[in-house]
């Protein structure tokens, strides 16, 4: 089965990530690239920060944009992994060793429906 495994992020990690040392940087960096090389991972990224973001909708036929997330959030989507295991549980293991789960942010693990 695969999971999206979606990690929550926000200001607050990115902002704790710059207060580090080039070298803590590095190992933390080194850490994404160990799991996103991890056997069953499929794809993954990070995302640009939130105030990036484009947000669309359609109202009676017409397509309205906003700039930014629709609305606040404390822990906005700052990447993803797609993840292919046995289980889920084998998916929660993997998402516990992603970073920000132990800095403050949180990873939803979700199940692809696949066709």
């Amino acid at each position: 089965m695969k999971y999206m495994l979606l990690i929550h992020s926000g200001r607050a990690i990115r902002d704790q990530f710059n207060k580090l040392s080039e070298v803590e940087q590095k190992q933390l960096l080194d850490e994404y690239f160990a799991i996103s090389q991890e056997p069953g991972v499929l794809d993954g990224n990070q995302l640009h920060l939130d105030d990036t973001a484009t947000t669309v909708r359609v109202q009676d036929g017409r397509t309205l944009t906003t700039d930014g997330p629709f609305i606040e959030m404390k822990e906005a989507l700052g990447g993803y992994l797609l993840y292919e295991a046995d289980n889920l549980d084998a998916a929660i293991e993997l998402a516990a060793r992603i970073p920000a789960a132990r800095m403050g942010g949180a990873i939803e693990v979700r199940p692809v429906v696949e066709r």
